[in-house]
């Protein structure tokens, strides 16, 4: 075993991730009784009745342990164990054993059980999972699998397709209240000057995840800039773009301040369900969520324009979609690849977005004109068109880890956005190197 595979497995478990039914087969009936032949002159012999048809052998029963990310606050474990009880219901032979975990848990428990030779059957998860699952060959490509050609671009590199997708976008986009704010700002001058205006008495104009970087990487496109050269594996977080992305966030923390003090994810999600904050930016996940506390009250929009680029903010697509285990193959191999068909159907993928408001990963669905006329979904379709896919590469890992803590600091006001980008590119080149 190499030195390289070793870093790279001890890298994976230790580190800490951020941000189609077939009805069965018939069972043939007794051939009927032959009808008695009809007296003749002279009496015709009758003839022999058929044989019975035998019956086909029974499938033998075959049990799929599916790991999902869903949970329940959204209902996306609900409408996992819907498709999995109505899957089985076609399709007595099959049964499922649906166990959710927390995303990084996920992951972090598929490479243990995999490494110990028990994994699950399938996985239902993020893209971002797609490369340290290869790096460690822990799953197999999905190429032969399912008919790709059907879908919005996957989880693809080194010549292989690693993930059957299940939904698009799992991007971040701006939610308003339009009691507050009736109309989405056009550019951030627009954006700070309205979120100032509605930031008093305890209620914020704007509220964010102000502790992991995937809630800068848009802004960061806006101001031009993107973490990795065009290789897709050298960072670049020491750029002049990057210091103006710290600095813009330094700015509406302390300069105009239109956000809390402190924020994370779930604090800013709370303060917007309770009408406290405006404006926030989240992903698609918490569309459902948020139209069940604000009703007709949420509206949806790309990210303003950066007024001194012209440029918009990009936030990272990916989606949510399936991952095969590398040892998965006879009957249970069968039973996933009809489970995944079943799942991706048009009438599921209708009925994803119905359920749970995120975009289909099945092209045709996307042209459905429940979408395109529902300005929630249309506004968050629209948010995608802007992004960029998110890298599944290794690297990845090392930017994040190397971005948080200097973001942090810059929004502690314990060190200035220039330094700040200096030395998270220091960090992400110094992980980067344990890697090789």
């Amino acid at each position: 075993m190499s030195k390289k595979f070793l870093k790279v497995m001890s890298m994976l478990l230790i580190a800490v991730f951020v941000l189609a039914a077939c009805a069965p087969a018939a069972t043939p009936a007794p051939a009927a009784p032959a009808e008695p032949a009809a007296p003749a002159e002279p009496a015709a012999p009758a003839e022999p009745a058929a044989p019975a048809a035998t019956e086909a052998p029974k499938a033998e029963p075959v049990k799929i342990v599916l790991w999902t990310k869903e949970g329940e606050a959204d209902g996306g474990l609900q409408y996992v164990t819907s498709l999995t009880d109505a899957f089985t219901a076609a399709n007595p032979d099959v049964t499922f054993e649906v166990v959710n975990k927390e995303v990084e848990t996920l992951r972090e428990d598929f490479q243990t059980s995999s490494l110990a030779g028990n994994p699950p059957d399938l996985l239902w998860t993020v893209s971002d999972h797609a490369g340290p699952f290869t790096a460690a060959d822990l799953i197999q490509p999905v190429d032969d699998l399912v008919d790709l050609s059907k879908f919005v671009p996957s989880v693809a590199f080194d010549g292989k397709t690693w993930g059957a997708p299940i939904s698009s976008g799992n991007h971040l986009m701006l939610l308003y209240n339009k009691d507050m704010v009736p109309t989405a700002p056009a550019d951030t001058e627009e954006f700070v000057k309205v979120a100032q205006e509605l930031t008093k008495d305890g209620t914020y104009g704007f509220a964010y995840n102000q502790t992991e970087p995937f809630w800068l990487v848009p802004w960061l496109g806006g101001f031009g800039g993107a973490v990795f050269a065009a290789d897709g594996v050298t960072p670049t977080l020491n750029t002049p773009e990057m210091t103006a992305t710290l600095q813009f966030l330094y700015d509406i923390k302390y300069t105009t301040p239109i956000v809390p003090a402190e924020s994370d994810y779930n604090g800013a999600d709370t303060l917007f369900k309770e009408g406290k904050a405006a404006m926030i930016v989240n992903g698609d996940w918490s569309l459902g969520d948020y139209k069940t506390a604000l009703g007709d009250k949420l509206g949806v929009a790309p990210l303003p324009m950066v007024k001194s680029t012209g440029k918009y903010p990009a936030p990272y697509t990916s989606g949510v979609y399936f991952m095969v285990p590398k040892s998965l193959e006879g009957a249970k191999l069968e039973a996933v690849k009809k489970f995944m068909e079943f799942t991706t159907s048009e009438e599921n993928q209708i009925n994803m977005v119905k359920t749970l408001s995120r975009l289909p990963a099945l092209k045709v669905a996307l042209e459905d004109p429940m979408i395109k006329d529902d300005p929630i979904l249309a506004g968050s379709s629209m948010q995608m068109s802007y992004g960029t896919p998110m890298p599944v590469v290794l690297e990845m890992r090392c930017v994040w880890d190397g971005l948080k803590p200097e973001m942090q600091a810059v929004l502690a006001n314990t060190k200035p956005a220039a330094d700040a980008a200096a030395a998270a590119q220091t960090a992400a080149e110094t992980c980067i190197k344990t890697l090789e």
